[in-house]
Protein backbone atom coordinates (compact mmCIF):
# COMPACT_ATOMS: atom_id res chain seq x y z
CA UNK A 1 0.00 0.00 0.00
CA UNK A 2 1.31 3.30 -0.90
CA UNK A 3 1.69 6.09 1.65
CA UNK A 4 -1.60 8.08 -0.04
CA UNK A 5 -3.19 4.98 -0.24
CA UNK A 6 -2.61 4.81 3.66
CA UNK A 7 -3.31 8.66 4.53
CA UNK A 8 -6.57 8.14 2.81
CA UNK A 9 -7.67 4.95 4.82
CA UNK A 10 -7.05 6.74 8.14
CA UNK A 11 -6.60 10.15 8.04
CA UNK A 12 -8.96 11.80 11.40
CA UNK A 13 -11.03 14.32 10.57
CA UNK A 14 -9.76 17.93 10.91
CA UNK A 15 -13.41 19.97 11.84
CA UNK A 16 -11.63 23.07 10.49
CA UNK A 17 -11.01 22.12 7.60
CA UNK A 18 -13.23 21.91 4.50
CA UNK A 19 -13.18 18.81 2.91
CA UNK A 20 -14.60 18.25 -0.96
CA UNK A 21 -16.85 15.49 -0.82
CA UNK A 22 -16.51 12.46 -2.09
CA UNK A 23 -17.58 11.96 -6.35
CA UNK A 24 -20.54 9.70 -7.23
CA UNK A 25 -19.81 6.45 -7.76
CA UNK A 26 -22.75 4.01 -9.73
CA UNK A 27 -23.33 1.20 -7.69
CA UNK A 28 -22.18 -1.42 -10.25
CA UNK A 29 -18.81 0.05 -10.16
CA UNK A 30 -18.00 -1.08 -6.30
CA UNK A 31 -16.25 -4.30 -6.94
CA UNK A 32 -14.88 -2.71 -9.61
CA UNK A 33 -13.29 -0.04 -7.39
CA UNK A 34 -12.19 -2.67 -5.01
CA UNK A 35 -10.18 -4.81 -7.11
CA UNK A 36 -8.28 -2.08 -8.06
CA UNK A 37 -7.22 -0.49 -5.13
CA UNK A 38 -7.07 -4.17 -3.31
CA UNK A 39 -7.86 -4.89 0.24
CA UNK A 40 -7.62 -2.54 3.10
CA UNK A 41 -5.88 -3.77 6.07
CA UNK A 42 -8.00 -4.14 9.23
CA UNK A 43 -4.51 -1.74 10.93
CA UNK A 44 -1.18 -0.14 10.24
CA UNK A 45 2.12 -0.54 11.87
CA UNK A 46 2.43 2.63 14.06
CA UNK A 47 5.03 4.30 12.28
CA UNK A 48 3.34 4.30 9.33
CA UNK A 49 0.07 5.65 11.06
CA UNK A 50 2.36 8.67 11.69
CA UNK A 51 3.74 9.20 8.23
CA UNK A 52 0.16 9.41 6.94
CA UNK A 53 -0.78 11.87 9.16
CA UNK A 54 1.86 14.32 8.77
CA UNK A 55 1.29 14.06 4.69
CA UNK A 56 -2.67 14.74 5.89
CA UNK A 57 -1.79 17.61 7.63
CA UNK A 58 0.87 19.37 5.36
CA UNK A 59 -1.43 19.10 2.55
CA UNK A 60 -2.61 23.23 2.44
CA UNK A 61 -6.08 24.01 2.69
CA UNK A 62 -7.92 24.93 -0.73
CA UNK A 63 -9.37 28.07 -1.49
CA UNK A 64 -12.84 26.82 -0.07
CA UNK A 65 -11.22 26.49 3.29
CA UNK A 66 -10.05 30.03 3.58
CA UNK A 67 -12.70 32.25 5.29
CA UNK A 68 -13.87 35.12 3.52
CA UNK A 69 -13.10 38.58 5.37
CA UNK A 70 -16.39 40.38 6.36
CA UNK A 71 -16.52 43.91 6.51
CA UNK A 72 -17.45 45.43 10.11
CA UNK A 73 -20.41 47.51 10.05
CA UNK A 74 -20.21 51.26 9.24
CA UNK A 75 -20.02 52.95 12.82
CA UNK A 76 -22.98 55.00 13.94
CA UNK A 77 -21.83 58.15 15.22
CA UNK A 78 -24.82 61.04 14.48
CA UNK A 79 -25.29 63.13 17.21
CA UNK A 80 -28.59 63.95 19.58
CA UNK A 81 -31.64 65.09 17.09
CA UNK A 82 -34.42 67.17 17.45
CA UNK A 83 -36.75 64.47 17.29
CA UNK A 84 -34.45 62.36 20.01
CA UNK A 85 -37.37 61.47 22.47
CA UNK A 86 -39.72 60.65 19.68
CA UNK A 87 -37.80 58.50 17.37
CA UNK A 88 -37.07 56.76 21.20
CA UNK A 89 -40.63 56.11 21.99
CA UNK A 90 -41.24 54.73 18.50
CA UNK A 91 -38.32 52.62 18.43
CA UNK A 92 -38.49 51.40 22.24
CA UNK A 93 -35.05 52.81 23.45
CA UNK A 94 -35.08 53.75 26.46
CA UNK A 95 -36.15 57.72 26.42
CA UNK A 96 -33.90 60.06 27.75
CA UNK A 97 -33.04 62.53 24.28
CA UNK A 98 -29.72 61.88 24.04
CA UNK A 99 -28.54 59.84 21.69
CA UNK A 100 -26.46 56.54 22.24
CA UNK A 101 -24.20 54.49 19.95
CA UNK A 102 -27.57 52.25 20.17
CA UNK A 103 -30.07 54.56 19.32
CA UNK A 104 -28.39 56.01 16.72
CA UNK A 105 -27.83 52.30 15.16
CA UNK A 106 -31.71 51.70 15.95
CA UNK A 107 -32.74 55.44 14.14
CA UNK A 108 -30.70 54.09 10.98
CA UNK A 109 -32.35 50.49 10.70
CA UNK A 110 -35.86 52.46 10.21
CA UNK A 111 -34.58 55.09 8.23
CA UNK A 112 -33.06 51.54 6.19
CA UNK A 113 -36.74 50.28 6.32
CA UNK A 114 -38.90 53.34 5.20
CA UNK A 115 -36.30 54.52 2.76
CA UNK A 116 -35.33 57.79 3.85
CA UNK A 117 -31.68 59.29 2.65
CA UNK A 118 -29.50 59.64 4.09
CA UNK A 119 -29.79 56.56 6.21
CA UNK A 120 -27.38 57.96 8.99
CA UNK A 121 -29.47 57.42 12.31
CA UNK A 122 -30.02 61.02 13.15
CA UNK A 123 -33.73 61.94 14.04
CA UNK A 124 -34.55 64.62 12.17
CA UNK A 125 -37.99 65.61 10.75
CA UNK A 126 -37.95 63.97 8.02
CA UNK A 127 -37.44 60.79 9.95
CA UNK A 128 -39.83 62.13 12.88
CA UNK A 129 -42.57 62.82 9.70
CA UNK A 130 -42.33 59.51 8.67
CA UNK A 131 -42.55 58.12 11.83
CA UNK A 132 -46.00 59.42 12.59
CA UNK A 133 -46.84 58.29 9.48
CA UNK A 134 -46.17 54.94 10.16
CA UNK A 135 -47.57 54.64 13.55
CA UNK A 136 -50.63 55.89 12.07
CA UNK A 137 -51.14 52.98 9.65
CA UNK A 138 -53.17 50.57 11.98
CA UNK A 139 -55.78 52.97 12.29
CA UNK A 140 -55.03 56.61 11.22
CA UNK A 141 -58.90 57.51 11.72
CA UNK A 142 -58.99 56.66 15.48
CA UNK A 143 -59.53 59.96 16.22
CA UNK A 144 -62.62 60.54 13.68
CA UNK A 145 -61.24 63.98 12.15
CA UNK A 146 -61.76 62.75 8.73
CA UNK A 147 -65.94 62.44 7.84
CA UNK A 148 -66.55 58.59 7.08
CA UNK A 149 -68.59 58.73 3.94
CA UNK A 150 -69.84 55.91 1.60
CA UNK A 151 -68.01 57.17 -1.32
CA UNK A 152 -63.72 57.56 -1.30
CA UNK A 153 -62.59 60.59 0.35
CA UNK A 154 -58.90 61.53 0.72
CA UNK A 155 -58.31 62.84 4.29
CA UNK A 156 -55.96 65.84 5.08
CA UNK A 157 -55.08 65.87 8.58
CA UNK A 158 -52.73 69.27 9.54
CA UNK A 159 -52.16 68.82 12.74
CA UNK A 160 -50.27 65.59 11.91
CA UNK A 161 -49.30 66.53 8.17
CA UNK A 162 -50.60 63.37 6.75
CA UNK A 163 -52.55 62.51 3.95
CA UNK A 164 -54.73 59.19 3.14
CA UNK A 165 -57.52 57.50 1.44
CA UNK A 166 -60.71 55.82 2.81
CA UNK A 167 -63.49 54.47 1.17
CA UNK A 168 -66.04 54.04 4.29
CA UNK A 169 -64.09 53.25 7.15
CA UNK A 170 -61.86 51.34 4.88
CA UNK A 171 -58.24 52.90 4.27
CA UNK A 172 -57.22 52.48 0.66
CA UNK A 173 -53.87 54.37 0.69
CA UNK A 174 -51.89 54.51 3.98
CA UNK A 175 -51.14 57.76 5.93
CA UNK A 176 -47.96 59.19 4.27
CA UNK A 177 -46.00 62.31 5.17
CA UNK A 178 -47.22 65.61 4.12
CA UNK A 179 -46.60 69.63 3.16
CA UNK A 180 -49.49 71.88 3.93
CA UNK A 181 -49.15 75.60 3.43
CA UNK A 182 -47.11 77.62 5.41
CA UNK A 183 -47.93 80.75 7.73
CA UNK A 184 -50.32 83.08 6.09
CA UNK A 185 -50.65 80.79 2.61
CA UNK A 186 -52.65 78.17 4.91
CA UNK A 187 -53.90 75.24 2.81
CA UNK A 188 -58.04 76.02 3.01
CA UNK A 189 -59.43 73.57 5.36
CA UNK A 190 -62.69 72.32 4.54
CA UNK A 191 -64.95 70.21 1.69
CA UNK A 192 -63.24 70.26 -1.91
CA UNK A 193 -63.46 67.87 -5.23
CA UNK A 194 -60.52 67.20 -7.17
CA UNK A 195 -61.70 69.66 -10.49
CA UNK A 196 -58.55 69.15 -12.39
CA UNK A 197 -55.43 66.57 -13.06
CA UNK A 198 -52.12 67.48 -15.08
CA UNK A 199 -49.77 64.87 -14.39
CA UNK A 200 -46.54 67.22 -15.37
CA UNK A 201 -47.79 70.53 -14.70
CA UNK A 202 -45.64 73.37 -13.94
CA UNK A 203 -46.67 76.21 -11.97
CA UNK A 204 -48.02 79.72 -13.54
CA UNK A 205 -47.47 81.55 -10.39
CA UNK A 206 -43.99 80.10 -8.91
CA UNK A 207 -41.67 80.13 -12.06
CA UNK A 208 -42.47 77.33 -13.83
CA UNK A 209 -42.03 74.85 -10.35
CA UNK A 210 -42.58 71.55 -11.33
CA UNK A 211 -45.79 70.08 -9.75
CA UNK A 212 -45.78 66.55 -10.88
CA UNK A 213 -49.41 64.72 -10.52
CA UNK A 214 -51.25 67.37 -10.07
CA UNK A 215 -54.37 66.89 -8.48
CA UNK A 216 -56.71 70.81 -7.91
CA UNK A 217 -58.99 71.13 -5.54
CA UNK A 218 -59.69 74.78 -4.49
CA UNK A 219 -58.45 77.17 -6.82
CA UNK A 220 -54.88 76.89 -7.36
CA UNK A 221 -54.67 74.59 -4.68
CA UNK A 222 -53.34 70.69 -5.78
CA UNK A 223 -52.37 67.46 -4.26
CA UNK A 224 -48.88 67.40 -5.80
CA UNK A 225 -45.49 65.89 -5.77
CA UNK A 226 -42.32 67.65 -4.69
CA UNK A 227 -39.31 67.19 -5.93
CA UNK A 228 -36.29 67.09 -3.64
CA UNK A 229 -36.88 68.28 0.32
CA UNK A 230 -40.39 67.77 1.17
CA UNK A 231 -39.76 69.91 4.49
CA UNK A 232 -37.88 73.30 2.81
CA UNK A 233 -39.19 76.75 3.50
CA UNK A 234 -41.07 75.45 6.27
CA UNK A 235 -44.20 74.40 4.32
CA UNK A 236 -45.68 75.26 0.91
CA UNK A 237 -47.83 78.28 -0.53
CA UNK A 238 -50.78 76.05 -0.23
CA UNK A 239 -50.77 73.40 -2.20
CA UNK A 240 -50.46 69.62 -0.35
CA UNK A 241 -47.05 68.40 -1.38
CA UNK A 242 -46.35 64.84 -1.04
CA UNK A 243 -43.30 62.89 -2.46
CA UNK A 244 -43.00 61.89 -6.11
CA UNK A 245 -43.87 58.25 -5.78
CA UNK A 246 -46.33 58.87 -3.60
CA UNK A 247 -47.95 61.10 -5.44
CA UNK A 248 -48.07 59.06 -8.62
CA UNK A 249 -49.30 56.12 -6.47
CA UNK A 250 -52.04 59.19 -5.57
CA UNK A 251 -52.71 59.82 -9.09
CA UNK A 252 -53.28 56.36 -9.71
CA UNK A 253 -56.07 56.05 -7.39
CA UNK A 254 -57.92 59.16 -7.64
CA UNK A 255 -60.21 60.70 -10.16
CA UNK A 256 -61.60 64.11 -10.90
CA UNK A 257 -65.07 63.88 -8.52
CA UNK A 258 -63.27 62.60 -5.77
CA UNK A 259 -63.51 64.36 -2.36
CA UNK A 260 -60.71 65.80 -0.56
CA UNK A 261 -61.43 66.60 3.38
CA UNK A 262 -58.54 69.40 4.69
CA UNK A 263 -58.65 70.24 8.91
CA UNK A 264 -56.75 70.54 11.63
CA UNK A 265 -53.66 73.42 11.46
CA UNK A 266 -50.65 72.87 10.83
CA UNK A 267 -47.40 73.48 13.29
CA UNK A 268 -46.14 76.37 13.16
CA UNK A 269 -48.92 78.37 11.45
CA UNK A 270 -51.22 79.14 14.92
CA UNK A 271 -52.49 82.82 15.00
Amino acid sequence: MSTADLAGAIAPTDPGRARPPSPARPSGDRTAARTTRGPRPASAPSGLLALAAAVVLAVPAGPAAAAAPVAPAAACTAGTGPYQRELEAHLRRPVDGVQSPADCAAVREFQRGNRIEPADGYAGLATYRTMVAVAARPAPNAAGGCPVRSHRVTCVDMARQLLWVQSGKRVVFDPVPIRTGRDDQETRPGWHEVYWRSIDHKSTLYDDAPMPYAQFFDGGQALHGRPGDLYAHGGSAGCVNLSVPDAARLWDLLDEGDAVYVWGTKPGTED
